[in-house]
């Protein structure tokens, strides 16, 4: 089966929006998708508990059925470093825990697409991140570029830690977050040429475009996803 782990370049560059979308596109190819956001923190209280809107993004594009719990384990309310908002919440991160979610979110897809929180070294415990996490997996990463001014730092930091890792970088997406990012093109051209990973998709910076919509710009490049077309 395929595993994807979406990650990255910091916080707030459109990690959901994108994970999402690929579960949209990989759902509409026929594909048996599930997808999981581990550890959330910016959750609201609902009657049915802690809730968070990214995490339910996902579940809503997925195809396979699932409890929302399997889908994010951890739901902390304030919209902090998940292992700060942990500790004030008095819990620890079980890893064995969000084994058994993955475990049973695998058994009934194809492919499974985990969503991490913050960066690729965001921590959730004393000696543990998230990329740990998805090394513990043995996942295939898709890093995510938020393109403003210092993304290039960023994008080829972030690409050097994932294959330091062992893991493979399949692919990255520019996601333009700033409107008055200068000379976007060129930030590209250069990452493109840095990041041996292909390209699947350089998004413009337009707030209101929805999951599905970026869905059907990426689903002719989701081929390079396919665990069979990765050697």
């Amino acid at each position: 089966m395929a595993k994807l782990f979406v990650t990255g370049t910091d916080t707030g560059v459109g990690k959901t929006r994108i994970a999402t979308a690929i579960c949209l596109a990989l759902a509409a190819a026929g594909k048996r998708v599930a997808a999981m956001k581990p550890v959330a923190s910016g959750c609201t209280s609902t009657p049915d508990g802690l809730r968070n809107d990214d995490a339910l993004a996902l579940k809503g594009a997925m195809n396979v059925r699932a409890s929302y719990f399997e889908v994010n384990p951890y739901a902390f309310e304030p919209a902090i470093a998940p292992h700060i908002a942990a500790l004030e919440a008095g819990r620890t991160i079980d890893v064995e825990v969000l084994d058994r979610c993955f475990q049973r979110l695998s058994l009934q897809s194809e492919t499974i697409i985990v969503e991490g929180a913050g960066g690729w070294l965001a921590p959730l415990g004393p000696n543990f991140t998230m990329a740990d996490l998805a090394a513990r997996w043995q996942m295939d990463v898709i890093l995510v570029v938020g393109l403003r001014l210092g993304c290039l730092n960023h994008a080829l930091l972030t690409a050097e830690a994932i294959e330091r890792r062992g893991l493979r970088l399949c692919a990255w997406i520019g996601n333009s977050v700033d409107p008055t990012f200068e000379r976007r093109e060129e930030n590209v051209a250069a990452l493109r040429a840095r990041i041996a990973a292909p390209c699947i998709g350089a998004l413009v910076h337009a707030p209101g475009l929805g999951a599905r919509d970026v869905a059907k710009s990426l689903a002719g490049e989701l081929g390079v996803l396919d665990p069979n077309k990765l050697d």
